[in-house]
């Protein structure tokens, strides 16, 4: 099993172009695996609950629901 290679730092840093072309990467959906995918949507979502401003215009992607945990 792959572990995901992201860390908090990687969150940090990681600028507007780069979420764009992580989002563009989603959109064409053209991996050469299932896995490819699903680790670059867990880094937009990762970036999305760290930093919110960088990935509020591809939230589709992301598909999340407010869920009530109470």
């Amino acid at each position: 099993m792959k572990t995901l290679h992201f860390s908090e730092q990687d969150v940090a840093r990681i600028t507007e172009t780069e979420v764009a072309a992580l989002a563009k990467r989603l959109e064409q959906d053209e991996y050469t695996s299932p896995f490819e995918g699903l680790e670059d949507w867990h880094f937009l979502r990762a970036i999305a609950f760290r930093r919110p401003e960088m990935v509020e215009p591809y939230l589709y992607l992301l598909d999340l629901e407010a869920y009530d945990e109470a």
